[in-house]
């Protein structure tokens, strides 16, 4: 079963597998990652799924959409190259052991 990691700010590394097709903000949704908020529900309307990619998988997850680009310029957060709404990165076979990076804040 293919895996994505999500890292805390404070360094907690979780691994949790998923069923395709989803997105890495419903895996963390169902597992009750901390820093996750995704108060939209994927609807690409809030930016409280906000993360960052790690620099080793940017090439990975492609580049964000214009209406993602958007929201992401509205986000608590610093905003970094690596920035990307976890609702939009569709994970895959190709994407297993993607790792992604929550910042401090979504609000």
């Amino acid at each position: 079963m293919p895996s994505v990691i999500f890292i805390s700010p404070h360094g907690k590394r979780q691994e949790l597998g998923f069923d395709r097709p989803t997105s890495a903000m419903q895996v963390a949704r169902s597992h009750g990652v901390v820093g996750i908020e995704a108060e939209c529900g994927g609807a690409l309307s809030c930016g409280t799924c906000h993360v960052y990619v790690d620099e080793t998988d940017a090439g990975r997850v492609g580049a964000a959409s214009e209406q993602e680009n958007d929201m992401l310029d509205l986000v608590a957060a610093e905003r970094k190259p690596t920035s990307r709404l976890c609702c939009q990165i569709e994970l895959s076979d190709e994407l297993d052991g993607l790792v992604l990076h929550i910042p401090e804040t979504q609000f």
